[in-house]
Protein backbone atom coordinates (compact mmCIF):
# COMPACT_ATOMS: atom_id res chain seq x y z
CA UNK A 1 0.00 0.00 0.00
CA UNK A 2 1.55 3.31 -1.23
CA UNK A 3 2.51 5.68 1.85
CA UNK A 4 0.61 9.28 2.52
CA UNK A 5 2.49 12.48 2.58
CA UNK A 6 0.30 15.61 4.19
CA UNK A 7 1.50 19.07 3.93
CA UNK A 8 0.28 21.53 6.01
CA UNK A 9 1.72 25.87 4.25
CA UNK A 10 1.67 28.60 6.97
CA UNK A 11 2.89 30.84 4.45
CA UNK A 12 0.84 33.96 2.90
CA UNK A 13 2.12 33.83 -0.49
CA UNK A 14 0.90 30.76 -3.31
CA UNK A 15 4.14 30.35 -5.29
CA UNK A 16 6.52 31.33 -2.96
CA UNK A 17 9.92 29.92 -1.34
CA UNK A 18 7.74 27.91 0.88
CA UNK A 19 5.14 26.46 -1.18
CA UNK A 20 7.81 25.52 -3.90
CA UNK A 21 10.23 23.73 -1.33
CA UNK A 22 7.09 21.71 -0.47
CA UNK A 23 6.25 21.01 -3.82
CA UNK A 24 9.66 19.62 -4.72
CA UNK A 25 9.73 17.36 -1.64
CA UNK A 26 6.44 16.37 -2.78
CA UNK A 27 7.37 15.43 -6.00
CA UNK A 28 10.51 13.53 -4.43
CA UNK A 29 7.71 11.30 -2.37
CA UNK A 30 5.34 10.67 -5.22
CA UNK A 31 8.69 9.52 -7.38
CA UNK A 32 8.90 6.86 -4.36
CA UNK A 33 4.88 5.53 -4.92
CA UNK A 34 3.59 8.02 -2.28
CA UNK A 35 -0.09 9.87 -2.48
CA UNK A 36 0.28 13.47 -1.32
CA UNK A 37 -2.03 16.44 -0.28
CA UNK A 38 -1.70 20.12 0.53
CA UNK A 39 -3.24 21.70 3.11
CA UNK A 40 -3.03 25.81 2.93
CA UNK A 41 -3.96 26.90 5.93
CA UNK A 42 -5.05 30.74 4.17
CA UNK A 43 -7.95 28.40 2.54
CA UNK A 44 -8.78 27.18 5.68
CA UNK A 45 -11.53 28.29 8.46
CA UNK A 46 -9.61 28.07 11.81
CA UNK A 47 -10.37 29.78 14.62
CA UNK A 48 -8.34 31.04 17.59
CA UNK A 49 -7.82 28.76 20.62
CA UNK A 50 -10.27 30.20 23.52
CA UNK A 51 -7.90 28.17 26.53
CA UNK A 52 -11.08 26.66 27.50
CA UNK A 53 -8.50 23.52 27.73
CA UNK A 54 -12.04 21.14 27.31
CA UNK A 55 -9.95 19.00 24.57
CA UNK A 56 -7.26 18.33 27.66
CA UNK A 57 -9.94 17.14 30.13
CA UNK A 58 -10.60 13.35 28.86
CA UNK A 59 -7.81 10.63 30.18
CA UNK A 60 -6.46 8.72 28.01
CA UNK A 61 -4.39 8.09 24.48
CA UNK A 62 -7.29 9.60 22.31
CA UNK A 63 -7.12 12.90 21.47
CA UNK A 64 -9.01 15.53 22.55
CA UNK A 65 -11.77 17.01 20.46
CA UNK A 66 -12.28 21.03 20.22
CA UNK A 67 -15.64 22.10 21.20
CA UNK A 68 -15.29 24.53 18.61
CA UNK A 69 -17.03 23.91 14.78
CA UNK A 70 -14.24 24.59 11.50
CA UNK A 71 -12.10 23.00 9.62
CA UNK A 72 -9.52 21.86 11.93
CA UNK A 73 -10.70 18.42 12.84
CA UNK A 74 -10.89 16.94 8.57
CA UNK A 75 -7.15 18.51 8.79
CA UNK A 76 -6.71 16.77 12.20
CA UNK A 77 -8.05 13.29 10.23
CA UNK A 78 -6.32 13.74 7.17
CA UNK A 79 -2.93 13.94 9.26
CA UNK A 80 -3.89 11.18 11.69
CA UNK A 81 -4.34 8.70 8.26
CA UNK A 82 -0.92 9.83 7.08
CA UNK A 83 2.52 8.56 7.27
CA UNK A 84 4.49 11.54 7.41
CA UNK A 85 4.17 15.23 7.09
CA UNK A 86 5.63 18.41 5.81
CA UNK A 87 5.33 21.39 8.06
CA UNK A 88 5.98 24.58 6.45
CA UNK A 89 6.15 28.13 7.26
CA UNK A 90 8.02 31.44 6.70
CA UNK A 91 9.57 33.57 9.69
CA UNK A 92 7.72 36.63 10.17
CA UNK A 93 8.42 38.54 13.72
CA UNK A 94 11.27 35.98 14.61
CA UNK A 95 8.88 32.94 14.26
CA UNK A 96 6.36 31.06 12.29
CA UNK A 97 3.65 33.18 10.88
CA UNK A 98 0.66 34.00 12.65
CA UNK A 99 -1.62 32.11 10.87
CA UNK A 100 0.80 28.89 11.12
CA UNK A 101 0.86 29.59 15.29
CA UNK A 102 -2.92 30.01 15.66
CA UNK A 103 -3.32 26.36 14.00
CA UNK A 104 -0.91 25.05 16.17
CA UNK A 105 -2.42 26.58 19.38
CA UNK A 106 -5.39 24.73 18.24
CA UNK A 107 -3.67 21.20 18.55
CA UNK A 108 -3.43 21.49 22.74
CA UNK A 109 -5.60 18.52 22.31
CA UNK A 110 -2.94 16.28 21.88
CA UNK A 111 -1.87 16.94 25.71
CA UNK A 112 -3.69 15.72 28.86
CA UNK A 113 -3.87 18.95 31.04
CA UNK A 114 -6.91 18.60 33.55
CA UNK A 115 -7.12 21.17 36.21
CA UNK A 116 -5.10 21.22 38.87
CA UNK A 117 -2.40 19.79 37.16
CA UNK A 118 0.86 21.84 37.05
CA UNK A 119 1.76 21.25 33.76
CA UNK A 120 0.40 19.18 30.01
CA UNK A 121 1.51 15.89 29.23
CA UNK A 122 1.62 13.85 26.27
CA UNK A 123 -1.15 11.85 25.27
CA UNK A 124 1.18 9.10 23.20
CA UNK A 125 4.47 8.89 23.36
CA UNK A 126 5.62 7.30 20.24
CA UNK A 127 5.71 8.48 17.08
CA UNK A 128 4.78 6.70 13.80
CA UNK A 129 4.60 9.45 11.53
CA UNK A 130 7.72 10.90 9.84
CA UNK A 131 8.45 14.74 9.72
CA UNK A 132 10.13 16.95 7.27
CA UNK A 133 10.37 20.78 8.66
CA UNK A 134 10.47 23.35 6.22
CA UNK A 135 11.00 27.18 7.35
CA UNK A 136 12.46 30.59 5.17
CA UNK A 137 13.98 33.88 6.23
CA UNK A 138 15.80 36.63 4.63
CA UNK A 139 18.23 36.02 6.87
CA UNK A 140 21.14 32.92 6.23
CA UNK A 141 19.22 29.90 6.73
CA UNK A 142 21.79 28.55 9.20
CA UNK A 143 20.50 31.21 11.14
CA UNK A 144 17.21 30.05 11.38
CA UNK A 145 17.27 27.84 14.50
CA UNK A 146 19.40 29.94 16.51
CA UNK A 147 17.94 33.41 15.53
CA UNK A 148 14.36 32.67 15.73
CA UNK A 149 11.87 30.68 17.08
CA UNK A 150 10.53 28.60 14.00
CA UNK A 151 12.49 26.23 14.43
CA UNK A 152 11.32 24.86 17.73
CA UNK A 153 8.00 26.12 16.59
CA UNK A 154 8.20 23.25 13.97
CA UNK A 155 9.66 20.71 15.76
CA UNK A 156 6.78 21.40 18.31
CA UNK A 157 4.09 20.85 16.11
CA UNK A 158 5.48 17.47 14.53
CA UNK A 159 6.00 16.10 18.21
CA UNK A 160 2.07 17.27 19.07
CA UNK A 161 1.13 15.64 15.77
CA UNK A 162 2.90 12.21 17.05
CA UNK A 163 5.68 12.66 14.20
CA UNK A 164 9.28 12.63 14.08
CA UNK A 165 11.51 14.95 12.08
CA UNK A 166 13.73 13.01 9.43
CA UNK A 167 14.96 16.16 8.07
CA UNK A 168 14.84 20.02 7.99
CA UNK A 169 15.02 22.65 4.95
CA UNK A 170 16.47 26.15 6.31
CA UNK A 171 16.12 28.22 3.41
CA UNK A 172 17.59 31.87 3.58
CA UNK A 173 18.18 34.73 1.95
CA UNK A 174 15.01 34.08 0.66
CA UNK A 175 13.95 38.30 0.19
CA UNK A 176 16.39 39.18 -2.03
CA UNK A 177 13.02 38.78 -5.07
CA UNK A 178 9.35 38.61 -5.24
CA UNK A 179 9.85 35.17 -6.45
CA UNK A 180 13.36 33.63 -5.44
CA UNK A 181 13.99 30.85 -6.82
CA UNK A 182 15.54 27.85 -5.14
CA UNK A 183 19.20 27.22 -5.97
CA UNK A 184 19.88 23.81 -7.61
CA UNK A 185 21.32 22.79 -4.55
CA UNK A 186 17.93 23.06 -2.13
CA UNK A 187 15.88 21.72 -5.36
CA UNK A 188 18.02 18.60 -4.61
CA UNK A 189 17.72 18.63 -0.79
CA UNK A 190 14.20 18.84 -1.08
CA UNK A 191 13.60 15.99 -3.17
CA UNK A 192 15.86 13.74 -1.30
CA UNK A 193 14.12 14.63 1.68
CA UNK A 194 10.79 13.63 0.04
CA UNK A 195 12.43 10.10 -1.01
CA UNK A 196 12.66 9.66 2.86
CA UNK A 197 9.39 10.40 3.57
CA UNK A 198 7.84 8.01 1.05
Amino acid sequence: MNSKVVAIIGSYRRGGTIDSAVKIILEGARERGAETHVVYLTEQHIEFCRNCRECMQTPGEQRGKCLQIDDLEPILQEIEAADAIVLGSPVNCYNVTAIFRRWMERLVGFGYWPWGQNAPRPRVKRQPRKAVLVASSAMPGFLIPWATGAARALRLTARMLGAKPVGKLWIGLAAAQPHQPLSPGRLRRARRLGWKLA
